[in-house]
């Protein structure tokens, strides 16, 4: 190590030519049989020594880095037919046209549900943006809801609710 402390030493004062050869060297001892050694040493002394020498060594440090591979990226998962998609029982995005109201009331709550009568949704303002969000309501809260609404006169005749 101290052919390569020699080597930082003379860095200091090298003119560019010498500089570009003192690099040369110090790569080709840090890429060597002993270069973890050589790295760990010059990465001991680099924060000891002037900031035109640090970035000089970093350049070396940086060109003789392990070079780390990449984990191999998996394999995308093939999409589902949409057939598949119904078949496997995963639900696919709901539009407005899939959706029935069954509950309006003036103040702020609507109810609707799908089609099939499975999945609820509920639209409420929201007091922070005054714009209206709707929401799927698990169902426990559906039958929470019938409960709590059931004498309610908003319920929309032919809702069945």
């Amino acid at each position: 190590m101290e052919h390569i402390d020699a080597l930082i030493l003379e860095l200091k004062t090298a003119d560019d030519d010498r500089i570009e050869a003192i690099k040369a060297e110090l790569i080709a001892a840090a890429s060597g049989p002993d270069g973890r050694h050589v790295r760990e040493h010059i990465e001991n002394d680099l924060k000891s020594l002037i900031l035109v020498v640090q970035w000089e060594l970093e350049e070396v440090l940086e060109a003789t880095a392990p070079v780390v591979q990449a984990p191999p990226e998996p394999e995308p998962e093939p999409e589902a037919e949409p057939e598949e998609a119904e078949a496997a029982g995963e639900d696919k995005p709901i539009t407005a046209a899939d959706l029935d109201m069954v509950y309006d009331d003036p103040r702020g709550l609507v109810l609707h549900r799908s089609k099939d009568g499975k999945r609820w949704f509920a639209t409420q303002v929201n007091p922070n943006t005054n714009q209206p969000q709707t929401f799927e309501l698990h169902p426990q809260e559906i039958q929470q809801l019938q409960t709590q609404l059931a004498g309610s006169p908003y319920w929309l005749l032919g809702a069945g609710a």
